[in-house]
């Protein structure tokens, strides 16, 4: 690229880091997380079981007046004890046992209601219960996969919006479900809008923000209030307690979101990259009238836009999910993103799934989940810029898979503390990774592979009515492979947010221990190099993906 032409943060560096503009940016797409950051666990209150027993149903008929109904409890939940021949004053009870063929009485001392109370999935239907919740995350696999060429062909806002408007819906005609079938079709269908939003905002606000303002955005403002949406839930729930009103009141924070249509632009990036240069431009003077800085006459000059957006071989060429694999490079960014995101989130929402199953008030420990997640989300925004990246998402995993392998039950929540912030910060990671022309479909296979760990998560916490350290053998064992897989990405800290593919760093690995930052006449310079190491990485991640895909499914 010739030395005189500027990247797109130089070209905007005279709107500052934080105008009103930016403060305005960060203030909505941050506020549009605590909507998506309690959908995702709602299921841990709106789908919990409570106590239950039996429902006897018994009834006899003396000198032609019915005699009151009793009820039995069996040995366990799931059965009751046969009566001796008819109901007399002196027939009792045999050791002879029969299924609740009358269904079964819940305890409303937690819950009014849940999904569990209303179809009664308890015992042989009891399967039915993480099916519900796996189907929210095939949904989020859906829409992680679909959401991104979509937003990088229609644009990031519309997307953005529409699928906020999604979650928001579903939710509230989920509400009024009059089946087990309605209920989990829908649970598909807001677990789609949920990620779908999350993810897009998350690009949205990258693109707008410059580098330093994007940081502080991703994982603090971001990162804080999806923690703070997922704080809220045992709040609301608390006070809340059946399913369906629970779910209405989910609903309407994203509804009252919708104004901000009218406020919130479109990325100046996606619209270079389309060849729309007066939209971009009047989105950046717009932004700095509202920054009161002075605007040059001319923002992206003609030559520049060409050497900024467009490269040989990219050129007036649309992107698709084949060029995350075309190159050396991005294939091997691609296969580590995919496993490494896929491990966290299994564990991520294994543990927060988890919280109703620990000892306590599931309110509190909710609560204490959430408090943990803000906390780990702070510190990791403080740490992001004075650590290596592959160095600080290897401490985190690392803490993980040592507090759950070694101490489990104990300490859980503390183990939860390194996933958290291993989760929220391969938001970060994965799109400072990503080039311009591929983030979005970059971002959403790397989370689709991420909900195909969500979707495994309550199976594993199933296995724990076996056994009941074996989920948590299985996330340590996971969290410690995808901490070692971590070391091989490279270090984007301090970089700018590569736009082209042939910007894309390159991958470390055990010849070559750092790598440090290029620019684009020393990447020439080295392409032999790169393209040894990533071979090389290459086959690592292969035999790491297959030991992963063995732990989660044995």
């Amino acid at each position: 690229m010739d030395p005189k032409v500027k990247d797109f943060d130089e070209l905007t560096s005279f709107l500052g880091d934080y105008g009103l503009f930016q403060i305005v940016i960060i203030v909505l797409l941050s506020l549009a997380a605590i909507p998506t950051g309690y959908m995702a666990v709602i299921v841990v209150f709106v789908s919990d079981t409570p106590e239950y027993h039996c429902k006897e149903s018994i009834s006899s008929t003396r000198n032609g007046t019915d005699v009151e109904q009793r009820s039995w409890i069996g040995p366990d939940s799931c059965s009751r004890y046969k009566l001796n021949g008819s109901w007399t004053e002196t027939a009792g009870l045999s050791n002879d046992t029969e299924q609740c063929v009358d269904g079964w009485v819940f305890s409303t001392e937690i819950y009014s209601s849940t999904v569990v109370s209303e179809w009664d999935l308890v015992c042989e239907h009891a399967w039915k219960v993480p099916l519900s919740t796996s189907l929210f995350f095939v949904g989020v696999l859906i829409g992680s996969f679909i959401s991104g060429p979509i937003s990088d062909r229609f644009g990031r806002k519309p997307v953005f919006f529409i699928t906020m408007v999604l979650q928001s819906v579903t939710a509230l005609i989920q509400a009024a479900s009059v089946s087990w079938v309605m209920f989990c079709v829908l649970n598909c269908l807001k677990g789609l809008g949920q990620v779908s939003s999350y993810g897009t905002s998350l690009i949205l606000g990258s693109e707008l923000l410059g580098p330093s303002a994007r940081i502080k955005f991703s994982l603090l403002a971001q990162g804080v209030c999806y923690g703070i949406g997922y704080a809220l839930l045992p709040l609301f729930a608390f006070f809340i307690r059946s399913w369906r009103i629970l779910l209405v009141a989910s609903a309407i924070p994203g509804l009252i979101y919708i104004p901000m249509w009218w406020v919130i632009p479109e990325s100046p990036r996606w619209l270079l990259q389309k060849g729309r240069v007066e939209e971009a431009e009047l989105v950046i003077r717009n932004a700095a009238k509202r920054n009161r800085v002075p605007v040059p006459e001319v923002i992206f000059r003609a030559g520049q836009c060409l050497e900024l957006m467009k490269d040989k071989g990219e050129e007036e060429r649309t992107h698709t999910y084949l060029d995350l694999i075309h190159t050396p490079n991005m294939r091997n960014i691609t296969i580590l993103g995919v496993f490494i995101w896929m491990s966290v989130a299994m564990v991520y929402y294994g543990l927060s799934l988890n919280t109703s199953n620990l000892n306590g008030n599931v309110y509190l420990n909710c609560f204490i989940s959430a408090a943990i997640d803000i906390v780990v989300i702070v510190a990791t925004g403080l740490l992001v810029n004075r650590a290596p990246r592959p160095t600080l998402l290897f401490c985190m995993l690392i803490l993980c898979g040592i507090m759950l392998l070694l101490i489990q039950l104990v300490f859980t929540l503390v183990g939860k503390v390194g996933v958290a912030g291993a989760y929220i910060f391969l938001f970060v990671f994965v799109t400072e990774l990503m080039p311009t022309v591929v983030r979005n479909m970059g971002l959403g296979i790397t989370t689709t592979a991420a909900y195909l760990g969500s979707i495994i998560s309550p199976y594993v916490i199933y296995m724990g009515v076996y056994s009941r350290v074996l989920p948590y053998i299985i996330f340590g064992t996971v969290c410690l492979v995808a901490a070692a897989a971590g070391l091989l990405l490279p270090d984007t800290r301090n970089s700018k947010l590569p736009d082209l593919i042939s910007q894309a760093r390159p991958i470390r690995s055990k010849s070559l221990p750092s790598v440090r930052r290029q620019t684009e006449a020393t990447k020439s310079c080295d392409f032999v190099s790169t393209i040894t190491a990533s071979r090389a990485s290459f086959q690592q991640s292969i035999s790491l993906f297959h030991v992963s895909l063995c732990l989660s499914v044995s």
